[in-house]
């Protein structure tokens, strides 16, 4: 490690080799830089010495990324915003911890964020910091320390501690219902189904549950819940929700259940972190208030 840390570039050297990649002109990036473009000229220039790789194509007074210099600096931003974002830390929480959290949208706002208050009571020396993200985290590439994700709780070189297990219900606003009343779970056929990009089985799963026999579905597609919501709020059609917001949309007199009881979803709800940041001060502290907030909520009656 001593040997790769003796040969590392200046940090002078890739922030020019990050601005120019990101605003394609010596003069913009000298700009942004507060430097001369001919300062930035000669630290890119040294950077290319140093590593031994052409970097750059110079063309006339132009200055370009050649493919190994474009994903060189791709490589280099995502390393500089970790360190930004280190030193962000602490400069907002010199003394205590922090945990960088990326959530799913839906699930961490109406599950994990009222319960936030109650954390930070108990920890007040930590900051969470969250990130709402729908593809697949990437701890390897992202300064992430930990994830809510829905799976099966086997991720590669990570561990996982279950939230939630996800139940669904079919869910429609009021006047939809009135004017398509269900009185049987075959009569769901009929009807207009919304689908969740992250559920692609759900429909079929429910229906199995039903004893109903099936071949495709038609109907629109949403990519978040958020969405999803919105279009069985304003009647475009039944939408299988998990529980835990079915059950808020039907208090709000929102939505109505459509038919049936609760069917098991495929997944569950994850806190996701990698193995090497197990002992994390601050994310032991999380989990350790999950586990007791978990445990809370199943001795009370329902």
């Amino acid at each position: 490690m001593t040997g790769v840390r003796r040969n590392l570039p200046s940090s002078q050297g890739l922030a020019a080799l990050e601005a120019l990649a990101r605003l394609g002109s010596v003069t913009a990036a000298a700009q942004e830089l507060s430097l001369t473009q001919s300062a930035v000229s000669r630290q890119l220039q040294a950077l290319e010495v140093q590593l031994g790789v052409e970097l750059f194509i110079r063309r006339a007074k132009r200055v370009s990324l050649t493919s190994a210099g474009a994903r060189y600096a791709e490589e280099v931003r995502r390393a500089l915003d970790v360190l930004g974002n280190a030193a962000l830390r602490l400069q907002t929480n010199p003394e205590g911890g922090t945990l960088n959290l990326a959530i799913l949208p839906t699930f961490g706002m109406r599950w994990l964020l009222p319960r936030l208050p109650r954390f930070g009571r108990a920890h007040p020396d930590v900051t969470v910091n969250m990130n709402t993200r729908l593809a697949q985290f990437d701890f390897a590439n992202s300064d992430m320390d930990a994830a809510l994700s829905f799976g099966s709780g086997d991720w590669p070189d990570c561990r996982s501690m279950l939230l939630e297990k996800e139940a669904v219900l079919p869910m429609a606003s009021p006047e939809f219902l009135a004017a398509s009343p269900v009185k049987h779970a075959s009569d769901m056929k009929r009807l207009p189904l919304l689908h969740i990009q992250t559920r692609p089985d759900a429909w079929q799963d429910w229906f199995m549950a039903q004893g109903v026999e099936t071949r495709g579905f038609a109907g629109t597609r949403y990519d978040q819940f958020s969405t999803i919501l919105q279009a069985a709020r304003h009647g475009l059609g039944v939408a299988l929700l998990p529980e835990y917001l079915a059950r808020e949309e039907e208090a709000e007199g929102r939505l109505n259940v459509v038919f049936g009881t609760p069917c098991p979803s495929r997944g569950s709800y994850y806190l996701v972190w990698p193995r090497e940041k197990d002992n994390t001060p601050a994310l032991a502290a999380f989990r350790g208030w999950l586990k007791e907030e978990i445990e809370g909520e199943d001795l009370l009656p329902r």
